[in-house]
């Protein structure tokens, strides 16, 4: 008899039936799972991920490497020396924040802002691509976390390039 703590592999259409206890032990098993084998599982990284990953297997579209750990304001490197700053977004109306240089508010932090986002099955929708000068013209001041952030209105996305991710 299986113990009531283990939880067996389920389909998403089996997934529907759970009840709501059986469904947050099965999330915190996968995540157990997830951290174990080093997956990425913060929608955060899922996106940075994928979008790395369709720069470089498209043709046109710079490599791109993976900055650092640490690196501030910059997630991904071309061969150039381009620095590309990430965001993801799956059910959120802004991006994530981008802290200003303490001693200089207006210092560029890197060339590109990719925004990332996400279907609901977390696979990449769409890409959306601003210059430095293009993001200091749609950006938003967060005074409560002393930050920038980018309104993911149809108005500010038309003014970034749109990369197509297929189907």
């Amino acid at each position: 008899m299986r113990k009531k703590s283990e939880v067996k592999a389920k389909r998403p259409a089996e997934i529907k039936s759970m009840s709501d206890e059986e469904l947050i032990r099965y999330r915190a098993a996968l995540e157990v799972e997830m951290r174990r084998r080093g997956l990425d599982f913060s929608v955060g990284q899922i996106g940075e991920a994928l979008v790395i990953e369709h720069f470089n297997r498209t043709p046109g579209l710079p490599n791109l490497l993976r900055a650092p750990a640490g690196t501030k304001n910059v997630d991904a490197l071309s061969r150039n020396g381009d620095r590309y700053s990430i965001k993801t977004i799956w059910h959120a109306k802004k991006t994530s924040t981008i802290y200003p240089d303490p001693n200089d508010k207006e210092k560029q932090l890197f060339e590109f802002l990719l925004i990332a986002q996400l279907n609901d099955d977390l696979t990449l929708r769409s890409i959306h691509q601003f210059s430095w000068h293009e993001f200091t013209e749609v950006r938003s001041w967060d005074s409560r976390m002393s930050a920038w952030y980018v309104a993911c209105s149809s108005k500010c996305l038309r003014k970034a390039k749109l990369y197509s991710v297929g189907a």
